[in-house]
């Protein structure tokens, strides 16, 4: 008898045990998070955040109670048991407790925030701070960073680079651990190299530039040794040249033309009078 009440009082404390066991809820701030009660139904319910009572249903009349504190105003029942914190705040974070006539269900809210001071967007060789804060953790819980390698990065939270390199663009995860599991958030870092840029030619007081006296006509269009405006007027010269001849042909054309005829009317002239003279004569 004695071994079958031991049995059943061990029993009834992995029962127990297994009825309180919850969730590890993560969230960033500002962000909605709903926390489940885990029960299907139930008489009188009761919630609290850390020792805190801050809302207690009773099933007969279904009017919420609530207390005095900040989350409070930022809570949302839903199917009259299970809440949804509107906008998390860091101070949020913690213990929540749902208790359900005999049933209790415990859950771990988790308030992780991880940034990178100036900026994620880095020049090379500039200076950067990462930070990553977990709020709801257990005192003596390590928070560190792992470079995009999957190598930590020592054991704490902030890592300061003083030069960034090529090998710390990545992704950098915020590793940390609560009850048995390892949980991490990641943050994107990403390194920009400035573009080359050409040194100007360095030209000594007294001397010519080098490239002036190789090359004197680079800068321009050069063909057979002369630039392409001279070879411009040069084309026009020519045109002009041609305009010219082809008037001076046509002038000399229409001068011979009047030559002729000329000579023709001075011909039939001529040619009249003689006639009319012999006709006199006869």
């Amino acid at each position: 008898p004695m071994i079958k009440m031991n049995t059943i009082m061990w029993f009834g404390f992995v029962l127990s045990a297994l009825s309180a066991a919850g969730k590890v809820i993560l969230t960033k701030p500002g962000q909605n998070v709903p926390i489940e009660c885990g029960v299907s139904s139930f008489t009188n319910l009761e919630w609290y955040h850390g020792s805190n009572l801050i809302i207690s249903i009773n099933k007969r009349d279904s009017i919420p109670r609530k207390g005095k504190f900040d989350i409070v105003s930022r809570l949302r029942l839903k199917q009259d048991m299970d809440l949804e914190i509107v906008g998390v705040k860091e101070e949020d974070a913690g213990k929540f407790t749902c208790k359900a006539d005999k049933q209790s269900q415990e859950h771990i809210l988790l308030v992780v925030s991880v940034s990178a001071s100036p900026s994620s967007d880095l020049q090379l060789g500039s200076e950067v701070t990462l930070q990553c804060q977990v709020k709801g953790l257990d005192q003596g819980s390590k928070v560190l960073w792992r470079r995009p390698d999957e190598h930590s990065h020592g054991e704490s939270h902030t890592v300061q680079l003083k030069s960034v390199a090529i090998s710390d663009a990545g992704t950098w995860k915020c590793t940390f651990s609560c009850g048995t599991e390892v949980y991490s958030e990641s943050l994107e870092i990403k390194v920009k190299v400035p573009a080359p840029t050409t040194p100007a030619p360095v030209t000594l007081q007294g001397s010519k530039n080098v490239n002036e006296e190789t090359c004197p006509n680079c800068g321009s269009a050069v063909l057979l040794g002369f630039s392409w405006w001279v070879w411009v007027a040069i084309g026009v010269c020519c045109l002009v040249v041609v305009l010219l001849m082809v008037f001076v042909i046509v002038l000399c054309k229409r001068i011979r033309s009047r030559k002729r005829k000329l000579q023709k009317m001075k011909y039939d002239r001529q040619l009249l009078m003689s006639k009319q003279f012999c006709q006199c004569n006869w």
